[in-house]
């Protein structure tokens, strides 16, 4: 249904794509990293993010079953890392990228994996440097936000970890939502 984000025509970047998969509008969104910080590239990520928010209030009030789903280069809680320390300095965890995914869920969004695991520890994302995935080192960036209509309808959600494990396999692991018709 949508091949960019709106807001910026200018933009290039194949960050974002929206589609009507079985009932549900999906959207697959890669959102910038933002390093180093600050910098121009933090201050990419925080435009993309106000361009995000608008599209996903536009997709509220429509009442479309919606599920944003993507890496979000955002580390939202403490929790949500294996040494709250470690990325301080690293835009993934910066108070305005924070604030910037907390005003998707103040808008209604609901995050699976946050909903199910409140205790965090869920990682999906383990970089190849340091023996990241061998330490279990990892953090949760990648999210599925879903619709009120869809939250409804969450029976389970998860991170296939093993993915990590397999030989040429991404620094990402899959997440997933189990549904109720």
């Amino acid at each position: 249904t949508q091949r960019t984000l709106p807001g910026d025509p200018l933009d290039e970047h194949a960050r974002y794509l929206e589609a009507d998969v079985f009932g549900l509008r999906v959207a697959s969104l890669y959102l910038p990293n933002g390093n180093p910080q600050p910098g121009p590239k933090f201050d990419y990520k925080l435009a993309w993010m106000q361009r995000l928010y608008a599209r996903a209030a536009e997709l509220l009030p429509a009442e479309i079953p919606a599920i944003l789903a993507g890496d979000y280069n955002v580390i939202p809680h403490a929790h949500d890392i294996w040494a709250p320390g470690a990325m301080l300095d690293d835009a993934l965890r910066q108070p305005e990228s924070i604030a910037a995914y907390r005003a998707l869920l103040g808008q209604g969004w609901t995050d699976a994996l946050a909903t199910h695991y409140p205790q965090g520890g869920m990682w999906t994302f383990w970089d190849f440097q340091a023996g990241a995935w061998q330490r279990d080192h990892g953090f949760r960036i990648d999210h599925l936000l879903l619709s009120p209509v869809v939250a409804d309808r969450l029976n389970s959600c998860g991170v296939d970890k093993d993915h990590r494990g397999r030989e040429k396999a991404s620094d990402h692991a899959p997440t997933w939502v189990e549904l109720a018709d």
